[in-house]
């Protein structure tokens, strides 16, 4: 017999996993150029069960973009908090060294573009200061670093957003040069 409880816990998990997903394709195509039913597809679901559990393709979309960041504030606590350390530097030496390996998956960081690039969404707006807010507030409180030092390590990160998305590591050219030096953002 299947109790409520079940059903609940089995609906959260394909929630989970069709919002997978979803990042991996709206990474591929964005938010406008990706119809549900490729969604469907990738996730051996039908566009109706996607409808279901999402209600319309923006809530899948806000699903994928809040997933994103969760998994981005994670990583960066996980790291913190797995730190020898309690200095605020050495915490967030190692939370550069979690997010580069996260930034490896570039279906992460191209859904989060895609995510900014949507933000005249209300919706998709929103989800996104939501998602930073977590990502700063993990990494603050994590690390206990100065609001500077935070917003240095944020900017970083979003530099290095623009490395792996653009492939500059791979450009031998000074202009690629001057944004890649000093920056690791290869696993």
């Amino acid at each position: 017999m299947t109790t409520a409880t079940g059903l609940r816990s089995t609906a959260e998990a394909q929630r989970a996993r069709l919002t997978r997903a979803a990042v991996r394709v709206f990474a591929e195509k964005g938010y406008y150029a990706t119809p549900v039913a490729e969604i469907a597809a990738e996730a051996g679901v039908s566009p109706a069960y996607v409808f279901r559990l999402f209600g319309d393709k923006l809530g899948l979309f806000i699903a994928a973009v809040r997933d994103t960041y969760a998994r981005v504030a994670d990583a960066m606590a996980t790291a913190g908090e797995a730190c020898a350390s309690t200095e605020p530097e050495a915490r967030l030496s190692a939370m550069t060294h979690a997010y580069v390996a996260l930034i490896a998956d570039r279906d992460l960081i191209l859904m989060q573009s895609h995510a900014q690039t949507t933000s005249s969404i209300l919706a998709v707006r929103a989800a996104v200061q939501e998602g930073l807010a977590g990502v700063v507030a993990a990494v603050a409180d994590t690390s206990n670093a100065a609001p500077t030092e935070v917003q240095r390590f944020i900017a970083y990160g979003q530099l290095c957003h623009l490395i792996v998305q653009a492939d500059l590591a791979a450009v031998a050219q000074s202009w690629a040069s001057t944004l890649t030096a000093g920056i690791e953002h290869t696993p």
